[in-house]
């Protein structure tokens, strides 16, 4: 089985930046889709960004792009998510999760297999 674990997270002030990782177990890692959710406090999760297995595909919700770098070293099963030019709208629980499955609808809760624990960014106003 696959285990995740997002750290990273705390409390910054806007326009400041914070360095997100995802750390994974088992081998299937290096061949996996990985993705980022969020959910803010009352929302719903959403999507934030994904990388394809290979590292040369990524993709960003609107909200996030521009700011935010989603990267994988496979050689250490480690996924990251830097984020700069912080917002008090970024502010939520954010999660890892793997789709080893690799489906086309990345941006779907219900395409991936594993999730971590979720690590909370707070950015004050």
């Amino acid at each position: 089985q696959v285990q995740l674990a997002e750290s990273g997270g705390g409390l910054v002030q806007a326009g400041g930046s914070l360095r997100l990782s995802c750390s994974a177990s088992g081998r299937t890692f290096s061949s996996a889709t990985m993705g980022w959710f969020r959910q803010g406090p009352g929302k719903e999760r959403e999507f934030v960004a994904v990388i394809r297995w290979s590292g040369g595909s990524t993709v960003y919700a609107d909200s996030v792009k521009g700011r935010f770098t989603i990267s994988r070293d496979n050689a250490k099963n480690t996924v990251y998510l830097q984020m700069n030019s912080l917002k008090p709208e970024d502010t939520a629980v954010y999660y890892c999760a793997a789709d080893v499955d690799n489906h086309r609808l990345y941006r779907q809760i219900r395409s991936y297999d594993y999730w971590g624990q979720g690590t909370r960014v707070t950015v004050s106003s």
